[in-house]
């Protein structure tokens, strides 16, 4: 049986470069945000039930994320009724995931792995972090939000404060070398309590 990493941490935090190294580490890695695109795609799963709650979703037969934007922008109710339907199907789909990996660990990378109540199905849980002044600036070189978009996410996501006291393990991604020996010290810990348990 897989051991189930549950990796999280706020955006800008350096969560993907880490998966990344988990992978190189010869983890398999699940990422929650890779899943909804399937699910938004032509012939995801996630299409028919949006397309039916919301039609004007529907742009060539996939569910078109600059629409969703605008509903829930719009409409006060439609991201929970949104994640009511994409949510079940991202679960499926990470446990499809799972019973087929021979992977020894697998990282399964959800930035709202707290907010959901994801972490409560991890072996462990493992939180990305960096100071707010390193963040903000990654974020805004990306050029892709406005400052107000990029607080707009932030108020939805736990502080990373408290995700980092719920974590099992912090990595610090400030450099790429200091989050890769991070990684490792991390890997050797599980393994360690696996071959103890």
């Amino acid at each position: 049986m897989t051991y189930k990493l549950g990796l999280t941490g706020s955006i800008g935090m350096g969560k993907s470069t880490t998966a990344k190294i988990f992978a190189e580490n010869g983890c398999a890695v699940w990422d929650a945000d890779a899943a909804v695109h399937r699910l938004y795609s032509q012939g995801g799963a996630a299409v028919a039930p949006i397309g039916h709650a919301f039609p004007s979703a529907i742009v060539d037969d996939a569910v078109s994320r600059d629409r969703l934007k605008s509903l829930i922008a719009d409409y006060p109710d439609a991201l929970n009724k949104i994640e009511s339907i994409v949510h079940p199907l991202v679960a499926e789909d990470r446990a499809i995931y799972l019973s087929e990996t021979e992977a020894d660990i697998t990282v399964l990378d959800i930035p709202l792995l707290f907010e959901t109540g994801a972490d409560a199905l991890m072996d462990a849980t493992v939180c990305v972090t960096v100071p707010p002044e390193t963040q903000k600036a990654r974020v805004m070189e990306r050029g892709t939000m406005t400052e107000e978009q990029f607080q707009a996410i932030l108020s939805k996501q736990l502080p990373d404060a408290e995700k980092r006291a719920r974590a099992d393990y912090v990595i610090v991604t400030d450099t790429l070398e200091h989050a890769r020996a991070q990684v490792q010290d991390v890997l050797k810990d599980i393994q360690g309590r696996r071959t103890n348990a």
